[in-house]
């Protein structure tokens, strides 16, 4: 009877946990404690950063496309007639003249479209502020009969074409002898803006916890002085947005403009520049001059615009400390 027998000492035993030997062929698995991993973490590392240098060269290209036509506008203004009309476009203010400023600024109607602008815009400004803060005040602030009915009448008031109200607008101002007037186009334009303004304000005043106030209250102070302590200081930011809105549209605005105001003695900025470029087409249009014009009216807004947002930027982070 034979007996199954297997190799005896050290040098031909087998351990029974061993792996068996790696076929031919078969790739070699890198283990757990190997460079596999840290490989990968810094391979994820400079994917990232190719992404990011990738989205800020989108942004560059981005922030270029929008802000060559500003640019274009500004050179145009300061070249010479002389290279605008050569075939072979100037991409820098070589040769720079302020000629073509002196042209417009010398001419007639500047001034007096510069303060009817500028008074129509305050007197906006101000009215929007005033009547939409109110509106958005009660509408989060408050309970009352008919609330529901007065947000549906803002939105439906939002939705209206501003080109179907042009003959009723006319007939109105016209009944009550408000044509030409800075007051009668402040009207219009409050109208116009405060629906929007409304809804701004409302989502401010919404995130402000009533409970401040309520605290306040508790601590002794009446509910004006109350909302003037301390929920007043936290909406600023909201004022300061709703006002640039207000005032980007009233400056801005041609066609309630040209209803309201057809004498050619009352015209806004906007108005005068369509004059203005009327009257260059009879001569042949001198582009330098309408350039100018346009950054007379354009760049004051864009320098206002961006120190406002700077102003509204310190604005959300105080009053976010405040609260």
């Amino acid at each position: 009877m034979s007996a199954t027998t297997s190799p005896a000492g050290p040098a031909g035993s087998v351990d029974p946990v061993a792996a068996p030997p790696a076929r031919a062929g078969t790739p070699a698995v890198p283990s757990a404690s190997g460079p596999g991993p840290r490989r990968g973490a810094a391979g994820g590392r400079a994917g990232r950063r190719g992404r990011r240098a990738l989205l800020g060269l989108l942004a560059v290209v981005i922030a270029v496309v929008w802000a060559f036509p500003v640019y274009w506008m500004v050179l145009s203004s300061v070249l010479p007639g002389s290279k605008l009309r050569a075939t072979t476009p100037t991409f820098l203010p070589t040769g720079a003249t302020l000629g073509n400023f002196r042209s417009v600024l010398s001419g007639s109607g500047f001034g007096t479209a510069l303060q009817m602008s500028l008074a129509i815009t305050l007197v906006t400004v101000v009215a929007v502020l005033v009547f939409a803060f109110l509106a958005a005040l009660a509408i989060s602030r408050f309970r009352f009969r008919g609330r529901l009915t007065f947000v549906i009448a803002v939105l439906f008031v939002q939705m209206l074409p501003a080109e179907g109200l042009f003959i009723a607008q006319y007939k109105m101002l016209s009944s009550v002898n408000l044509l030409n007037s800075v007051v009668g186009v402040s009207i219009l334009y409050t109208a116009a803006v405060v629906p929007f303004t409304i809804w701004m304000l409302r989502g401010f005043v919404a995130g402000v916890p009533i409970e401040l106030e309520e605290a306040a209250m508790v601590d002794g102070l009446s509910r004006v002085k109350a909302f003037l302590r301390i929920t007043f200081p936290l909406l600023a930011p909201g004022l300061v947005a709703s006002g640039v809105y207000a005032f980007l549209q009233a400056w801005n605005e041609f066609t309630v403009a040209l209803v309201a105001l057809p004498a050619e003695s009352a015209r806004t900025l906007p108005l005068w520049l369509r004059s203005f470029l009327a009257a260059s087409a009879n001569r042949g249009v001198d582009w330098g001059e309408v350039m100018a014009a346009s950054t007379l009216i354009a760049v004051p807004v864009i320098v206002f615009f961006l120190l406002v947002q700077g102003r509204m930027t310190s604005g959300l982070v105080s009053g976010a400390v405040k609260g």
